[in-house]
């Protein structure tokens, strides 16, 4: 048994000293929020008041529904005049209608943004009560919530860090034969084809789910672009999805065709999460945020993490790739703001933060937390390595994202990558034009 774990913990390929749960160095390349000046500027939230009436909490992840219900049922217990219900949307709903459902506060007195666009459009369009100045913000590891700010002014609060790399099956992996990460490209096929070769499908990817689809885009270009700020330069037009580093991307998506599971361009992530929680996968290409949701299918293997090095080891600068997203604010139309703040506090009180974050299985930024839950702590040596801030949330026009994402969907399916990159560059141009 001792040599299994032993073998296990040589999968994390990096060394992290201990558990690494100081989150400081997750902070890497492209930490700020990515965002430009210029936003509305509501007057900030109302602080002090009664804390009495009900407040609606909407955000997308209704695998977290049960874990809030219980930090919704204490937050009651403390003040008896106030109430949270969940308004829950699936997060690809959520990312097209949010806006318009909680302008006005006809939902959402607390609500949550995807970071980058959603999030741009939400203090664009005035709705984020500025939280510059109270005492939440003090709350959180300044370094992780940059993300919720723009123009100097902090707007939201960042709650979940996440990896959005895939998820590995160490179990398989020891089967194949590895014991340690590979750390480039060539020794990544080859890890693959030996998850092949033992009867596994080596990459679960959901090619068919556009919320999930664009998440192993991350870490595919994280070592080929010419700058971290690469689809910030796609969407200005200082670069193309026509230069060389992008189609040299398409060019792997196309080798990893024989490697992801049949029909793998229209396939769901509750399909491919099913597939990997059966143990018939190896490497899930979501992200950390899935780790509970296989837990939920019953699943006992160990998990880690496993970014594919799509360069040799030395030319390599990230080992990863990490994001800080469902970002917490305070509808600035709420009527009830003084209940609205005090649950935004309750959230981001460290043993509220924490018992949310064991109970989902996914890091926070808050400070002073500790983690229990299994999964976590073996993840948790990504916490300190070299990771870059997840590149696809640079951009602020989803149309454009979508014709990039579209443009490795269409490779994986039999598309020609020169073919897949003019056709997405004519999209691009358009909707830039």
């Amino acid at each position: 048994m001792t040599s299994t774990l032993d073998r296990r913990s040589a999968l994390r390929l990096f060394g992290a000293t201990g558990l690494g749960l100081g989150l400081a160095a997750c902070a890497g390349p492209g930490g700020g929020s990515g965002t430009t000046a210029g936003s509305a500027s509501p007057s900030g939230v109302t602080t002090s008041g009664a804390v009495e009436g009900a407040v609606s909490f909407a955000h997308w992840r209704a695998e977290d529904k049960a874990v809030l219900a219980g930090l919704i049922k204490k937050f009651a217990k403390a003040h008896p005049d106030a109430g949270v219900e969940q308004d829950i949307s699936p997060s690809a709903d959520y990312q097209s209608t949010a806006l318009r459902r909680i302008t006005g506060a006809k939902s959402g007195d607390v609500f949550t943004a995807f970071r980058g666009a959603q999030f741009e459009q939400i203090v664009k369009a005035g709705v984020y009560a500025p939280l510059t100045g109270t005492g939440v913000v003090d709350r959180y590891q300044r370094d992780l919530i940059g993300p919720g700010a723009t123009g100097g002014t902090q707007y939201g609060l960042p709650y979940q860090l996440v990896f959005n790399m895939p998820l590995a099956n160490t179990d398989a992996l020891d089967k194949a034969g590895h014991t340690s990460a590979p750390s480039d490209w060539d020794g990544f096929l080859q890890l693959l084809d030996d998850l092949k070769a033992k009867g596994y499908t080596p990459l679960a990817w959901p090619g068919g789910d556009s919320a999930n689809a664009g998440q192993l885009l991350n870490a595919m270009v994280m070592n080929n672009a010419p700058s971290d700020d690469m689809f910030t330069r796609i969407e200005s037009g200082e670069y193309k999805v026509t230069d060389d580093w992008f189609l040299t991307t398409l060019e792997q998506y196309a080798a990893l065709r024989p490697y992801f599971q049949d029909r793998a361009t229209g396939s769901s992530t509750d399909a491919v999460t099913q597939l990997f929680a059966q143990g018939k996968a190896g490497l899930l290409a979501t992200g950390s945020f899935q780790m509970a949701g296989v837990r939920a299918l019953g699943t006992e293997f160990p998990f880690d993490l496993l970014a594919p090095i799509t360069t040799t080891a030395a030319k390599a600068k990230y080992q990863g790739v990490f994001n800080t997203t469902f970002i917490l604010g305070v509808n600035s139309a709420s009527t009830v703001q003084p209940v609205a703040y005090a649950f935004l506090e309750f959230l981001s009180d460290p043993e509220n933060a924490g018992t949310y974050a064991n109970g989902t299985g996914q890091h926070v930024t808050v400070e002073g937390v500790e983690y229990a839950n299994d999964d976590l702590k073996a993840v948790a040596p990504w916490l300190t390595r070299e990771t870059l801030l997840a590149p696809r949330f640079q951009f602020l026009n989803l149309d454009i994202r979508t014709a990039v994402e579209n443009a490795t969907v269409a490779v994986a399916g039999g598309t020609e990558p020169e073919q897949a990159a003019e056709e997405a560059q004519r999209v691009i141009d358009q909707k830039r034009s």
